[in-house]
């Protein structure tokens, strides 16, 4: 994960910083359209919405505890070979673990592996056990159960999660070595990625932000059906009464929210300007910063500026490797949706519940402006006629009725005739 952090110098009161295992106050999902600095008290009483440390309690018996000698075993010993991927936050390693009675087959598992040395690495592993013991939702990664040890060796802190085998959005997207991601697969992907993080805004009795969203945390099954992952940056949203949460500001280069980054003010809009980059990624294959290319191409944002929705140059933005493969009028209506979603002011940005009905919407009108070609296409092209030998040549009757007209034809005027000849060469009657 390559985070940074933005620290403001301008003196303003923050709150103290707190991840899912400090919150001890109840937060409510409430108007968070962002940018109010004003302090107001909340009138949470005991009928208040539990957070998530609470609701964590009932459901913390559903993750499973493993041993880390168990988790050292089912990845030969952390080998690199097994590697998959690696962050900020450690190594991830494909596993294989048996089941908690020791009958039945092995499950191959994800298993992420602390790095001791990362910074606030503990408290982003106790964010994410948090978070993902509580979230149930198919578009968001299940946490299968964690080790916590310390030992003689030192802290061990490790999770594990359901296998994608498909890797990440990221891997597809701007990685060579995987083949073309058709552009009605990344539709679907997009459109699953908003239904979890409408989820996590307004699915639940509270308001989750994600505060990382970005194509690297979108994984893939073996449907490529998009699960989110990576809860280590997760957040309450704000307390009820309040617009926002004061916080330093942490996250990825390029997928921040400006108003975010100047204010430390986090908000469910936070997530939809991240949702946007996102959305540009998807139709342009580039990925939001891109220091390799001409200056005027290296930020995403910038570049596709150049290229507007309504513009007839704006195909010129899309994907190379789509080959042309896809809807110009959808893409068009997907880019619109991501300018909306990166709007300056965040009050003007969507939810992500009216984003997931834009996409739906989009989605319907395409399938039925295709099912409507398919029908014009199948009235206007004619059944093939078979050609056999027989036919090759006129037969004797057509041969009789040509002659019989041509013997009329000498009673009728000129153009008559004319006409009638016309109409034998055409071979009408």
């Amino acid at each position: 994960m390559k985070c940074f952090h933005y620290f403001k110098e301008k003196k303003f009161r923050i709150r103290e910083e707190r991840s899912a295992p400090e919150l001890k106050e109840t937060r409510k999902s409430d108007d968070y359209s962002g940018g109010d600095d004003r302090v107001i008290k909340s009138s949470c009483s005991a009928t208040s919405p539990r957070g998530i440390p609470e609701l964590f309690e009932e459901k913390a018996h559903n993750l499973r505890v493993f041993s880390f000698s168990e988790l050292r075993q089912a990845t030969n010993d952390f080998n690199r070979l097994l590697k998959i991927g690696e962050g900020g936050f450690g190594s991830v390693y494909k596993g294989s673990i048996k089941p908690a009675d020791g009958k039945g087959e092995p499950t191959v598992v994800a298993i992420k592996k602390l790095n001791r040395d990362g910074l606030q690495g503990h408290k982003q592993w106790v964010a994410e056990v948090q978070f993902l013991g509580v979230l149930e939702h198919p578009n968001l990664v299940k946490l299968i159960g964690y080790c916590a040890v310390d030992g003689e060796r030192g802290i061990q802190r490790l999770l594990v999660y359901e296998f994608m085998p498909n890797r990440s959005l990221e891997d597809h997207l701007f990685n060579r070595a995987f083949p073309t991601l058709p552009w009605k697969t990344r539709l679907q992907i997009i459109l699953g990625a908003a239904e979890g993080l409408a989820y996590l805004h307004e699915g639940l009795e509270v308001q989750v932000i994600y505060r990382d969203f970005k194509s690297s945390n979108v994984l893939l099954d073996e449907n490529f059906k998009p699960r989110l992952s990576d809860f280590g940056l997760a957040r309450e949203g704000p307390l009820a009464g309040h617009t926002h949460v004061s916080t330093a500001v942490v996250g990825t280069y390029g997928y921040a929210a400006p108003d975010y980054i100047e204010t430390g003010h986090l908000t469910a809009k936070s997530d939809v300007w991240s949702f946007g980059v996102v959305l540009y990624e998807i139709l342009t294959g580039r990925r939001s910063l891109e220091k390799n290319r001409p200056k005027t191409e290296q930020k995403l944002l910038d570049w596709v500026k150049q290229y507007p929705a309504d513009s007839k140059k704006f195909g010129l933005i899309i994907d190379p490797r789509l080959e042309n493969e896809y809807s110009i009028n959808e893409a068009r209506k997907i880019a619109r949706l991501a300018d909306v979603c990166l709007s300056k002011s965040a009050k003007e940005r969507p939810k992500m519940s009216q984003v997931v009905e834009r996409l739906k919407q989009i989605r319907q009108v395409t399938e039925e402006e295709d099912s409507c070609d398919k029908n014009l296409e199948d009235i206007s092209e004619p059944e093939p006629v078979e050609t056999t030998e027989k036919n090759t040549e006129p037969s004797e009757s057509w041969k009789r009725r040509m002659a019989h007209l041509e013997k009329l034809g000498e009673h009728v005027d000129g153009a008559s005739r004319r006409r009638l000849i016309i109409m034998q060469r055409a071979k009408v009657l």
